[in-house]
């Protein structure tokens, strides 16, 4: 029992190795050479990208490589669908491809398998949105992965196929790191893509989760982008070590609004196997949120709501979220907004979690694992990046 708990364990660290670009590489290296290797600065981005000991400690049952089942299985035009997920009634999700320009540990698709579609999976994906069944609901597609932007081609024949097969889609919103991860594919070869599609409305969510993060060679892509038309939105995680603190939200907050970057989502970081270190109590987002909303420490416009991403989906914590606690494993019950009888009206091959419970009116409630703010040994693995 001993050696097959070893080898799956040893096979699920191997599903979750490193991988750093060239240009976290270099920040990593001017963070550690500016400010020391025990800095704030230079621990927010490494926590970020370098593999740590803490990711052997896995929570049986309760962590898991893919956090929840929204994908749509169904066939059309006598083909399997493929890269199509929904929970929404007007967004459908589109992933033409799951490479990434970098492995950040918390992602919630970082341990998704390499995949990426072909030309006419996209297609048949395009023809299915848009149908006389869906079109009336279907106004927008988001577009994610892995990193979109990581494939230009690939980006151009999704786009193209969404005009041309599914005109009800008027919104598309792209899921991207690449302003911050490699900022120099936004180029001019990208954005003439974009201008040709223009009967879309373009915006991008991205993933800004400290301060130092506003690169200039971020800023300048990201200024690239809003100069063609996109609108660009901000969603990030609550990371132990990172930014679960007053300050650093703050600041992270006033340099998206200096930046015309819409904060949109605080996350309570989900619980992916192997990243338990990273994640605080959800109570202790609500606090920081609590004191974020009322501090005037910056504008209200740019005040991110505090949102988990359950098994069920985004569901924002207000007052009566929370209404039970499971001790044995942790976990609260949340109440959501969501009816079962619209889940399946949307995605008819959806399946219920075993993690929810319903009311008489199909109101849906669902267990999710809390954090912890224990702090934990943290010894980031140095040898496995050069950041040289």
């Amino acid at each position: 029992l001993k050696k097959t708990k070893k080898k799956i364990s040893n096979k699920i660290l191997e599903s979750i190795k490193i991988k750093v670009n060239f240009f976290e590489r270099f920040k990593l290296k001017d963070l550690k050479d500016r400010f020391g290797e025990n800095s704030r600065e230079y621990i927010a981005i490494a926590k970020q990208y370098i593999t740590d000991p803490n990711e052997k400690f896995i929570v049986a049952n309760l962590e898991k490589g893919r956090h929840y089942q929204s994908g749509v299985k169904a066939y059309y035009d006598n083909k399997p669908l493929k890269g199509i997920e929904r929970l929404y009634k007007r967004t459908i999700l589109l992933e033409p491809t799951t490479v990434c320009a970098a492995h950040c540990r918390w992602c919630v698709r970082g341990q998704y398998p390499v995949e990426t579609m072909d030309k006419d999976s996209i297609s048949n994906a395009t023809k299915y949105m848009g149908t006389d069944e869906r079109k009336d609901d279907l106004k927008e597609v988001l577009i994610t992965g892995g990193d979109p932007l990581m494939s230009v081609p690939l980006l151009s024949y999704t786009l193209s196929e969404i005009k041309k097969n599914a005109p009800n889609i008027n919104i598309v919103r792209i899921a991207s790191r690449v302003p911050f991860h490699d900022p120099e594919r936004i180029n001019d070869n990208m954005l003439e893509i974009f201008s040709e599609y223009n009967n879309f409305r373009f915006e991008l969510g991205t993933h800004i989760n400290h301060p130092v993060e506003f690169w200039q060679e971020s800023i300048d892509s990201i200024k690239k982008l809003q100069n063609i038309g996109f609108r660009i939105y901000n969603q990030n995680p609550l990371l132990k070590g990172v930014n679960d603190d007053f300050d650093t939200l703050s600041s992270l907050y006033s340099n998206l609004r200096d930046n015309d970057i819409e904060s949109h989502y605080l996350f309570h970081a989900v619980p992916l196997r192997g990243m338990s270190h990273h994640r605080t109590s959800v109570k202790k987002g609500i606090d920081l949120s609590n004191a974020l909303s009322s501090c005037g420490e910056f504008s209200g416009r740019a005040k991110a709501k505090y949102c988990i991403l359950s098994d069920i989906g985004k569901i924002i914590v207000y007052q009566d979220t929370i209404i039970d606690r499971r001790k044995k494993d942790n976990s609260i019950l949340l109440k959501s907004g969501f009816n079962i009888n619209n889940r399946l009206k949307w995605n008819p091959s959806w399946e219920k979690p075993d993690s929810v419970e319903l009311d008489k009116e199909g109101t849906m409630y669902v267990w999710y694992l809390d954090g912890s703010d224990e702090q934990a040994e943290i010894s980031l693995k140095k040898e496995k990046i050069n950041a040289r």
